[in-house]
């Protein structure tokens, strides 16, 4: 049976939208028909760029549109609940960026429209998707080498900084721990759940949008040591202890990687092959969903999107951050 063509359109045409189109363009059965700009010049550039038929400059356009099965949402945070109920209400499939929105609560509305419209909703946190991150799932699930005792994930980046700039706008949800601290948080949740306690501290710019956060995570047997900062580049790595080895997800962790296994002083480094940047693997899986008729991913549930909101939210109540 011929595989149906899964028709995209996307919302948003930044940096990760670049990423995600170039991604796109390398899966079969799959195809960009559309995308929409606040500018008319900044869709007909993304969409020249990436052979898409149609250009907007208005979201709700795009929703509208026939010929649009699914639609990836890459515009700021803060707009994420906003975008992905104007899609959900024109029975678009929903593949929307983390952070799937600014508290528990937007993430819960988004999921109950979704539900009222019976269409597909999933958050996209690549980083789930990838195969090295599943490798080290697999690792911890079947308990290969002992129990996880300790995590210790960071991300951390220099930019310049600039009140203009998305990543250091508070309004729009910039600052560390939305933005890169997700992963680090993500990288805890998804090995040894929720915490029994959250420890944390922040620095803020001068606008309140933190700069730097560390946190410490308590489990019944566990630790969890996580950092997110805009102040410096950090290592960006995942290093899991078990009680018989350490394994390591090298720089980058939530992206593309390689993983290194010590043992007995031995260290072995298994490298994944990849070839895309990374994006093709949830868009893969978002594309299943939608020919199977799902309505919400069996890998990124809404149970855990709810479970990372409410994560945050209780870091940002640590540190005295509110939106």
């Amino acid at each position: 049976m011929e595989k149906k063509i899964i028709k995209w359109g996307i919302i948003g045409l930044g940096k990760i939208a670049n990423k995600f189109a170039t991604d796109l363009a390398t899966i079969e059965h799959a195809e960009l028909v559309a995308v929409a700009s606040r500018s008319q010049e900044n869709a007909n550039d993304f969409a020249k760029k990436y052979n898409a038929k149609k250009a907007y400059n208005s979201y709700e356009e795009l929703a509208k549109d026939t010929d649009v099965d699914a639609v990836y949402i890459a515009t700021p945070h803060s707009f994420h609940k906003e975008h992905s109920i104007l899609c959900l209400h024109h029975k678009k499939a929903v593949l929307c960026e983390k952070p799937f929105a600014m508290n528990l609560q937007d993430v819960s509305e988004m999921i109950a429209v979704a539900k009222e419209n019976n269409t597909l909703l999933m958050e996209a946190l690549w980083t789930y998707f990838l195969p090295h991150f599943n490798f080290v799932l697999e690792i911890i699930e079947q308990k290969k080498f002992g129990k996880l005792q300790e995590l210790k994930a960071d991300f951390g980046f220099h930019p310049t900084y600039n009140e203009d700039s998305r990543v250091f706008k508070k309004e729009v949800g910039g600052g560390s721990l939305l933005d890169i601290g997700i992963y680090p948080i993500f990288a805890a949740l998804s090995t040894l759940g929720k915490p029994k306690n959250i420890e944390a501290e922040a620095t803020f710019f001068e606008n309140g949008a933190d700069s730097s956060c560390s946190m410490i995570f308590e489990y019944e047997n566990a630790k969890a040591h996580l950092k997110s900062t805009l102040l410096e580049n950090t290592p960006t790595e995942a290093v899991f202890t078990f009680e018989k080895a350490i394994v390591k997800i090298n720089t980058q962790f939530h992206e593309p990687s390689t993983v290194t296994i010590i043992k007995n002083n031995k260290e072995e480094t298994i490298d994944f092959g990849y070839e895309t940047i990374g994006y093709s693997y949830e868009t893969e899986h978002f594309n299943h969903l939608i020919r199977n008729n799902k309505k919400e991913s069996n890998i990124m549930t809404f149970e855990f999107s709810k479970n990372l909101m409410q994560t945050l939210d209780d870091v940002r109540k640590v540190i005295g951050l509110e939106y």
